[in-house]
């Protein structure tokens, strides 16, 4: 039985290489599981064009096609997930043979005598040879050497070899959802930020409308007082009223122009590139689903959840990895040679060496990896239960919000229908001459306050479907069907 070094020392780097592919699945998953840092990475991108003058006509699905291409924690992520999958050949390598073939030729030449060749040691040996020592033997001597060599090395069994295999797989999976799970990130931070932009453009619209109306009324006031038949009162308020219209408009305008900004920064456009929102924003009811519905599609599709069943499936490979230290290993080594002195060949040399290693007097450090590894998987373990138990908190939560915010849509809807009677009934009595114009800017304040909440809550309402599709694991399959597309 031999125990051989290299063995060893290619069993160590295995375990090093699980070592490292655990704890740096880990470390991706701390970080992509926080959105809400201030250093989150999915609120950056790359800028790959400079502005033009052209106006880019964006809709919601270029937008989120460019996020998706563009978003420096998405390119992380896939960074990551090539990172994991080439760990994964290495893992491989430490099971697949080693095979190298070298070769050399060379010009040497040798001093005999430095060698130990002197004259006394050649008068010895030539003394027992019929004609003794040539007077003119040569101590340098010169020869060309060609030699080639083929090495082989295999690992024919070794647990942690195996369960490092293992481990590289399962941390190569965990990476590609979290990868899935980063696009869904994109996704929706995407809509969001195009749906805001869609949302402040509305506001713009709505106050441009009222300011119109304003003029209007502010034009008839002052055509009224100039003529007598009104005070001089009416006029100051439809004057107030407008300009009280055109800071409302201002600010509007300065709102949609930073989430403009922001929405830019979002996909990889130049926040000074000039683009138009070509979509509005979108209206429509979703098919009522039970939490127990909706939970079993989450579990079956949400990217974190398969990220964590696969990180505990690693570290179980880990935990095998450590008890499997115990075991044999078995290799196999061996190399074939050749070698040319001044063109005469010579007999070719073979090594052929199988190794057996296992470890002795090593238990309390294979007692202490084996733990450690154990409260890693029962850690593992603990996440994946609470993460059951979020996914129907969140599940139940979604779809709380979207039934809260479709019953804010239609009380919203109901109190622009009634505020624009009112102000048309207003207009009406201002006309006839039976009330002064305090009342008409009261009913035309009701009606923008109205406008605004309409906007406010159709924003809020495709944002909790947004967030229940997010919740279900479904939203880049399925945003378009949420939101009415």
């Amino acid at each position: 039985m031999l125990v051989n070094g290299k063995a060893q020392s290619r069993l160590r780097r295995a375990g090093a290489l699980v070592v490292a592919i655990v704890f740096c699945t880990l470390g991706a998953a701390a970080q992509a599981g926080n959105p809400s840092s201030a250093n989150n990475p999915f609120y950056g991108s790359i800028t790959v064009h400079p502005a033009t003058d052209e106006v880019i006509q964006l809709s919601l699905d270029d937008a989120i096609h460019r996020g998706l291409e563009n978003n420096l924690g998405l390119k992380q992520a896939e960074y990551e997930e090539k990172s994991f999958h080439g760990q994964k050949m290495q893992a491989l390598q430490e099971f697949l043979p080693s095979i190298s073939v070298s070769g050399q030729s060379g010009f040497h030449q040798y001093n005999l005598a430095a060698q130990g060749f002197t004259p006394g040691f050649l008068h010895k040996v030539s003394g027992n040879f019929p004609g003794g020592t040539p007077s003119s033997f040569p101590f340098i001597t010169r020869a060309t050497v060609t030699e080639g060599q083929i090495n082989f090395k295999q690992t024919l069994f070794s647990g942690p070899v195996i369960a490092g295999w293992k481990a590289a797989g399962a941390a190569t999976r965990a990476a590609h959802f979290n990868t899935t799970r980063a696009r869904g990130e994109v996704i929706q931070q995407v809509a969001t930020a195009y749906l805001h932009a869609i949302a402040a453009a509305s506001e713009v619209d709505n106050a441009k409308a009222q300011e119109q109306t304003d003029q209007v009324a502010f034009n008839q006031a002052h055509e009224a007082h100039s003529a007598g038949t009104a005070s001089n009162l009416d006029e100051l308020r439809a004057r107030v009223q407008l300009q009280a219209q055109q800071q409302a408009l201002i600010a509007a305008q300065n709102t949609l122009d930073k989430e403009l900004i922001l929405l830019k920064r979002e996909i990889g456009l130049d926040p000074g590139q000039n683009v138009t929102l070509s979509d509005r924003a979108p209206y429509a009811d979703l098919a009522s689903q039970t939490p127990e519905e909706v939970r079993a599609i989450a579990l079956k599709s949400r990217q974190d959840y398969q990220y964590l069943q696969n990180t505990v499936q690693e570290l179980k490979a880990v935990h095998s990895a450590y008890r499997s230290q115990r075991l044999p290993t078995l290799s196999f080594s061996g190399n074939y040679g050749v070698m040319q002195v001044s063109g005469v060949g010579s007999h070719g040399v073979f090594t052929a060496v199988g190794t057996l290693s296992f470890p002795i007097f090593r238990e309390a450090r294979l007692r202490g990896d084996e733990e450690a590894s154990q409260a890693q998987l029962d850690s593992a373990n603990s996440q994946l239960e609470d993460l059951r138990g979020k996914i129907d908190q969140q599940v139940r939560s979604a779809l709380l919000d979207v039934a809260a915010s479709a019953k804010l849509m239609d009380v919203s809807r109901s109190n622009v229908e009634l505020a624009t009677r009112a102000l048309s009934d207003e207009t009406d009595r201002v006309n006839a001459g039976v009330d002064d114009t305090l009342p008409l800017v009261t009913a035309q304040a009701a009606l923008a306050t109205a406008q605004n909440n309409l906007v406010e809550s159709l924003y809020q309402y495709n944002l909790s479907k947004l967030a229940l599709a997010r919740a279900s694991g479904v939203l880049e399959q399925e945003y378009r069907v949420f939101l009415g597309r």
